[in-house]
């Protein structure tokens, strides 16, 4: 039997950089960090304070503030990428072919919002205090249900959820439903909102935070000798991925294939990567093997590259052992530096910079390095892009529990690249 080809035919994106594809892009290539002093609440309680947000952004507007006030702010971020997603496809769900469109929404940490003020009223108030809308606002799955209903979605439907690799997990996981034939559109990605005292607190007091308090935009470095820690971002972004007999059926334009998805486990540490790279190492191989590639094709990597000391170095040891001596040949940078860390959310965003990578035939650059680590010694794509062909792209993402997946996007070519 012939495995279905999966196609991508649209995008959206609410993230640091900005709330559309185009304008979040457009500051990603020009090197413009999104990074910036907390707003969504008083920092001066916490250490750290210093994340990337999503800013001007107005659920009451996107969903009446009858709905808006029903979900979480996750679930705000990811309609609002679902619905730019779809406009960008042409696609139209009817009642004809409703349930031949499903979704895939995953996040890292959910509706925390919601449960911290339940928890507040709670102690404030006792039962009383607790809304009835509460569980199904902080249910992880409560985006991907959401959107489902918002949009009309009756295929297939679930939430996966493997901290910072999700966004990628959820793209992967997609793909192999078109590819069995169980749906012919599926809408994959991830969405964040996480920016809360308690969960940067958190992050801090196991020391993974940069503390550059003093320059936001300069605080987020991977790969860097100074670098000190991630810094926390918020986000969402969708893919609308679709089975290619369906797409040119439909006339769709088509912006990429989806040619590759691995993914492992490192079974090491709750939040250490395997420290030799083993794990991610083989997950690239599995998705180039799935891509029915090579290293020598692959044109540009969209790096984890979180900035904290133990995952630049895992990573690139991991690169190294997957391409080998091709390692020191692929462009790779760290969006991270502008966007900050979307935690489950950021491989969906990361995998719509690939795109837009191969869109502009431009490599987004891995800002503030400016003192490159002596272990990792790739080239990282230094302060500014760098306009050169690109066709075929490797996003990673890795996770605390050890979870490593890669994809690999290619510019859709009739006969493919296999």
């Amino acid at each position: 039997m012939t495995r279905r080809r999966v196609v991508v035919t649209g995008m959206g994106a609410i993230c640091p950089t900005g709330n559309t594809v185009a304008e979040a892009w457009a500051n990603i290539a020009a090197g413009k960090s999104g990074i910036d002093y907390i707003s969504l609440f008083d920092a001066d309680i916490i250490e750290n304070k210093i994340a990337g947000e999503v800013k001007g952004f107005d659920a009451d507007e996107l969903l009446g503030k009858k709905e808006a006030k029903r979900t979480d702010r996750a679930t705000h971020l990811a309609i609002a990428a679902t619905s730019e997603a779809l406009r960008h496809s042409g696609l139209t769900v009817t009642d004809d072919n409703r349930y031949e469109v499903g979704c895939v929404v995953g996040s890292g940490i959910g509706g925390i919002n919601s449960l911290i003020e339940a928890v507040q009223g709670f102690m404030q108030k006792g039962h009383h205090g607790v809304s009835p809308l509460v569980v199904p606002r902080l249910l992880i799955d409560g985006s991907s249900g959401r959107v489902s209903m918002e949009f009309n979605l009756r295929g297939p439907n679930f939430c996966l959820t493997t901290a910072c690799a999700t966004g990628n997990n959820c793209i992967g996981e997609a793909t192999e439903i078109i590819r069995r034939g169980q749906a012919k559109v599926m809408i994959a990605g991830a969405t964040e909102a996480a920016i809360t005292p308690m969960t940067i607190a958190g992050f801090n007091n196991m020391k993974t935070l940069s503390r550059r308090n003093d320059a936001p935009q300069q605080a987020s470095r991977p790969f860097d000798r100074d670098r000190d820690g991630f810094v926390p971002g918020e986000g969402a972004a969708m893919v609308v991925l679709e089975d290619l007999e369906h797409a040119l059926a439909r006339g769709a334009t088509i912006y990429a294939e989806m040619l590759g998805y691995g993914h492992t486990s490192d079974a090491y540490h709750p939040t250490a990567p395997l420290e030799t790279g083993e794990g991610a190492a083989m997950a690239m191989r599995f998705a180039m093997r799935d891509a029915g590639i090579t290293p020598e094709q692959i044109d540009y990597i969209n790096a984890h590259g979180t900035g904290t000391q133990l995952n630049d170095a895992a990573e690139t040891k991991a690169i190294k052992m997957a391409l080998g001596e091709q390692a020191y040949n692929v462009p790779i940078s760290s969006t991270k530096s502008m966007t900050g860390h979307l935690l489950g959310a950021a491989g969906a965003i990361e995998a719509i910079f690939c795109l837009m990578a191969i869109q502009d035939n431009f490599i987004p650059p891995t800002i503030n390095l400016d003192n490159p680590d002596p272990e990792c010694d790739l080239n990282y794509t230094p302060n500014v892009g760098v306009s050169r062909p690109v066709n075929i792209v490797m996003s990673n993402g890795f996770g605390f529990g050890g979870h490593n997946a890669s994809i690999i996007l290619g510019r859709y070519a009739e006969n493919g690249y296999a």
